[in-house]
């Protein structure tokens, strides 16, 4: 492994987080392979440039921010990504439990509005659907449904 190779992955991890997986795929793009590739990762995060923790909290935190996803698609993304169970509960601990009903609730009341003209029945379903979609719990979504269904309109 030359010192460029470890230069473009430091590069590449102060651009933004990233996981050992992402890192392991950008070291094969670099033609790192085996040994080579273990090598540069440990040096990696001996360096502090990689820190699965530190990912999965911001992968956490950012994804519900900015696009709204449950803990479930959260959760499962990072299981695609390989990060631990242990990581991934610490990255969804970022998320504040009142933020998050809030946030659902109020995916809930605009998924709710938008099906005016549906029966009550297939209007409570489909909004169901979509923020199961989205990756809230059941639970959750059927008290917040609840909740809005027995509002007046």
């Amino acid at each position: 492994m030359s010192s460029s190779d470890l230069e473009k992955l430091r590069h590449y991890c102060a651009y933004q987080e990233r996981c050992h997986s992402e890192v392991k795929e950008k070291c094969r793009e670099l033609g790192l392979y085996g040994d080579a590739a273990d090598e540069a990762i440990a040096q990696l995060v001996q360096d502090n440039f990689v820190n699965e923790e530190r990912y999965a909290r911001a992968y956490a935190g950012g994804k519900f921010r900015m696009r709204q996803w449950g803990r479930k698609k959260i959760s499962l993304m990072l299981k695609q990504k390989q990060v631990s169970d242990y990581c991934i509960r610490k990255g969804l601990s970022e998320i504040d439990p009142d933020d998050y009903y809030r946030v659902l609730k109020q995916l809930a009341e605009r998924k709710f509005a938008s099906l005016k003209g549906e029966q009550p029945m297939k209007r409570t379903w489909k909004t169901m659907q979509y923020l199961l979609q989205r990756g809230f719990e059941s639970d959750l979504s059927r008290e917040a449904i609840e909740e809005i269904s027995k509002k007046p309109e």
